[in-house]
């Protein structure tokens, strides 16, 4: 497929390789991509799972449970509101898709994700709040990444932008919009997770309450999501509203007013302290329980040894 982007010239393969398996397995770029993005949020919360309180392995244990049922409901989202009925049940899958992209949307896989999240984070005894901030972190380093898998298929982009050299064509978009450069929603899109995945990290390391980092989360790319889905072409429809935009902007509106009244909250009760404003004192970081329970146990041998210096 030949591109012209910014007035660089490529050709993209959305194919990478093919496996050997019955009459050929291929393996698509796509699909590379969103696994290396995948990767690299799972490495980065690996590495900073201590400064959210959090044992590594049964943070995994929530993510190998949140991953697949994060697939089904981005597929099923996307399903859902695409418009056009499947032809059997194999198509959910994509098996019956001669492209390798079954279609998947994001918000889908974000909702899944959270909601298997908590429920693991509940059965392997994970604090929630900590799971989602470090997971909202993760989010937005696995969503830059994988909007490249978008730019290899050529998907994601907006209308004409009217400039000599601004913009993207392939044919593709030339096929389905004319001839003309469109706006690389992908590349906005991917631009403002990244600066926004910095954005976290800094905050993350100055956080005052648990879920303050998802709310930022929820704020920063529900306010980005929605202005680049008023650009695009391609939108889920409901009827004549473009959902992922009244999404972005709700979601963008009840997290920023939430986090407004909970950094206030905390202000008032604990002078800017960390404080799990949203958690009793039972939801403490692990790591601040296993302090108090080395303080309980030093304590018990100082009466002890007090006691003996006594007899």
């Amino acid at each position: 497929m030949d591109v012209t982007i910014f007035g660089i010239s490529l050709t993209l393969e959305p194919i990478a390789f093919t496996l050997p398996i019955g009459g050929g397995w291929n393996v698509y770029w796509y699909g590379i991509i969103i696994a290396l993005g995948f990767l690299l949020a799972l490495i980065y919360g690996m590495k900073n799972a201590s400064r959210y309180g959090l044992n590594t392995d049964r943070m995994l244990d929530v993510v190998l449970v949140a991953v697949p049922v994060a697939i089904l409901s981005a597929r099923a989202y996307y399903v859902i509101f695409d418009g056009e009925k499947l032809a059997s049940f194999k198509d959910f899958f994509g098996f019956g898709n001669s492209s390798g992209f079954a279609g998947l949307a994001i918000y889908g896989g974000v909702i899944g994700a959270f909601v298997s999240g908590g429920i693991m984070c509940k059965i392997r005894k994970v604090k929630v709040l900590n799971m989602f901030d470090i997971a909202a972190a993760g989010f937005l380093i696995g969503q830059g990444i994988g909007r490249w898998g978008n730019f290899v298929n050529q998907e994601a982009y907006g209308g004409f932008t009217g400039s000599s050299w601004w913009g993207m064509e392939s044919s593709r978009t030339i096929s389905e919009m004319g001839e003309g450069l469109v706006h690389p929603c992908f590349l906005y899109e991917s631009i403002w997770c990244i600066a926004g995945f910095f954005l976290l990290d800094h905050f993350s390391r100055k956080r005052k309450f648990s879920g303050q980092i998802v709310l930022m989360y929820c704020v920063w790319y529900g306010f980005g999501r929605g202005f680049i889905e008023l650009l695009r072409t391609d939108s889920l429809m409901l009827g004549n509203i473009k959902v992922s935009a009244l999404l972005s902007f709700a979601l963008c509106i009840a997290a920023g007013s939430l986090l407004v009244f909970m950094s206030r909250r905390v202000k008032e009760n604990s002078a800017g302290e960390y404080s799990g404003v949203f958690a009793s004192e039972e939801e403490q970081p692990e790591a601040e329980q296993i302090n108090d329970v080395e303080n309980e146990k030093n304590e018990i041998i100082s009466e002890e040894t007090n006691n003996e210096q006594d007899n």
